[in-house]
């Protein structure tokens, strides 16, 4: 653990010893580019196995039209599952339902063909295990997919805890998943880091919490504690290694 000179919340200077590290997962851990691939040799594949009569890019609209306007329907923090919206893209590109025993296993195995993590985030995680600290998730994701995911890229048994927002029934920025997380480490906020890639959900978020925020892609503002380029960056920080 890193130890400074100073004490106190807000000011990462004034930590002297941290004691957790909290990972989003979607753009930390998971690269987007490489989900977007899995999307689109999912969406892909329904054509031809459906048979139905358009292009990939027509199909592809038609799928994160459906997706996206799922999420945005969402009433605040409230919680909406990723798989009933995937559903909902699969029967519009499709113009019918389809059970989610049909089309579920094919999404699972493209996702599993070409998911990839963010380079560095691995070694990163790996690495943490090495320190005196807590090292958790606090995702937005379906319970389920996310551990799926961190099984996939084979660091789920390095994380001491993990919090979904289906298990919250909540997304961030709601205080709620920062609490939570918080609770099954037993650690106080003002000596917890928060990666994120999402200013005001992951970084404004966790300051509010009490947590300092660490930006990975995130825009710049008040909230944000340290600004890193790569997840490696992360063990400067926590070896006391990085000013902030």
């Amino acid at each position: 653990m890193s130890r400074g000179s100073h004490d106190g919340a807000g000011d990462p200077d004034a930590v002297e010893e941290w004691e957790a590290v909290f990972w989003d997962i979607g753009g930390v851990i998971l690269d987007l580019e490489s989900v977007r691939t899995a999307h689109t040799a999912f969406v892909a594949e329904l054509l031809e196995r459906r048979a139905v009569d358009a292009t990939i890019e027509e199909a592809l609209a038609t799928w994160r039209s459906a997706v996206g306007d799922h999420f945005r329907g969402r009433e605040g923090t409230e919680f909406r599952a990723a798989r009933d919206g995937y559903r909902k893209g699969v029967e519009a590109v499709v113009g019918d339902p389809v059970p989610r025993e049909e089309w579920e296993p094919a999404f699972r195995a493209a996702a599993g063909e070409s998911i990839e993590p963010v380079p560095g985030a691995v070694e990163t995680i790996e690495r943490l295990t090495d320190r005196e600290l807590h090292v958790g998730v606090v995702s937005d994701v379906d319970d389920d997919e996310g551990k799926w995911m961190l099984e996939r890229f084979g660091v789920r048994e390095r994380f001491d805890s993990i919090t979904t927002s289906e298990e919250v029934g909540r997304t961030k920025p709601d205080p709620a998943m920062f609490e939570t997380a918080l609770e099954k480490a037993g650690v106080p906020a003002e000596r917890s880091l928060m990666i994120g890639d999402r200013y005001d959900h992951d970084v404004r978020g966790a300051d509010e919490a009490g947590l300092h925020g660490v930006a990975f892609g995130a825009e710049d503002g008040p909230a944000v504690a340290y600004r890193i380029e790569s997840p490696l960056e992360i063990l400067e920080i926590v070896d006391g290694e990085r000013d902030a």
